[in-house]
């Protein structure tokens, strides 16, 4: 992706919780990112998230990996739905995919946990 192109995150409140996404992938010939049923209150942490994977998966080149890590103890499985790419735990993860989300914050950003 040149430096004009821009990726924006976006998101929606539904029944079951907040969906985010972003636009702008694709014009760099990636998938496009998707979190659905996102309790709103993590909605801003994995916003911030979803733009770090975006600037990880733009500077990779056209080659999705099945894994990105983000930080020392935050691996985040990529798995392709309908077209888009979808944030999940990381194989062996036991845990509700809130509890993995959660964790994903507190790791990434500290300070918010306190």
């Amino acid at each position: 992706m040149g430096e004009r192109e821009e990726v924006r995150i976006a998101g929606i409140e539904r029944d079951d919780g907040l969906m985010l996404r972003t636009h702008g992938l694709a014009a760099g010939g990636l998938p496009e990112l998707r979190v659905v049923a996102l309790p709103p209150y993590l909605g801003q942490g994995w916003a911030q998230v979803m733009g770090a994977l975006a600037q990880r998966l733009a500077a990779g080149g056209k080659d999705v990996p099945e894994q990105l890590e983000l930080a020392p103890g935050v691996t985040i499985q990529l798995k392709v739905e309908n077209g888009e790419l979808v944030p999940l735990p990381p194989h062996g993860f036991e845990g509700s995919l809130d509890d993995w989300r959660r964790d994903v914050l507190t790791r990434l950003f500290p300070a918010a946990a306190t």
